[in-house]
């Protein structure tokens, strides 16, 4: 317990920290929407049928479980870089598919239950959950998962390090 105490007061460890609990929270939000594809379809199957998606069933299920497998990968800090760039590659989808259409007004979604419905303030207001993510993913595409993950396990780890001139 005195260790756990001496990590979170240690100032030199914030950063390492936040990547934990970055990848923590982008993990479990696609962990849990992948099942929430099976659970409700009207989020899986009925959300691509209205997209327009061809084989909505077959890519419904094909990225929920993208989205729970990879969710769970992000958790355990295992492939960090490969997992957040495919979802990073998929939050660009899923905004270019769904938040354009709703700023210009020609969504095949439901929308949004109070004003505004249409336009850049409705497009700020939906895009938020994706542009999170997005930019989550990106940081841990960037900086790997941290030395609190799988990865930093892996003598693999440094063969596929990214490095950022700052």
């Amino acid at each position: 317990m005195n260790n756990l105490i001496a990590w979170v007061l240690d100032r030199s460890a914030k950063g390492v920290s936040a990547t934990l609990l970055l990848r923590l929270m982008s993990g479990s939000i696609f962990l849990w929407e992948g099942i929430l594809k099976f659970v409700y379809t009207n989020q899986g199957v009925g959300r691509f049928t209205k997209l327009g998606f061809p084989y909505p069933a077959e890519t419904a299920h094909f990225i929920a479980v993208l989205e729970i497998v990879g969710g769970i990968l992000l958790i355990l800090g295992y492939r960090s870089r490969l997992v957040s760039l495919i979802f990073v590659g998929e939050m660009i989808v899923a905004i270019l598919t769904t938040k354009i259409a709703l700023y210009l007004g020609t969504s095949p979604l439901p929308l949004p239950p109070s004003p505004p419905q249409a336009g850049i303030w409705a497009f700020l207001h939906e895009v938020r959950t994706d542009f999170s993510l997005l930019i989550t993913c990106l940081f841990i595409a960037l900086n790997g998962a941290g030395p609190f993950s799988v990865d930093a396990r892996s003598p693999k780890e440094e063969s596929y390090k990214i490095e950022v001139p700052v």
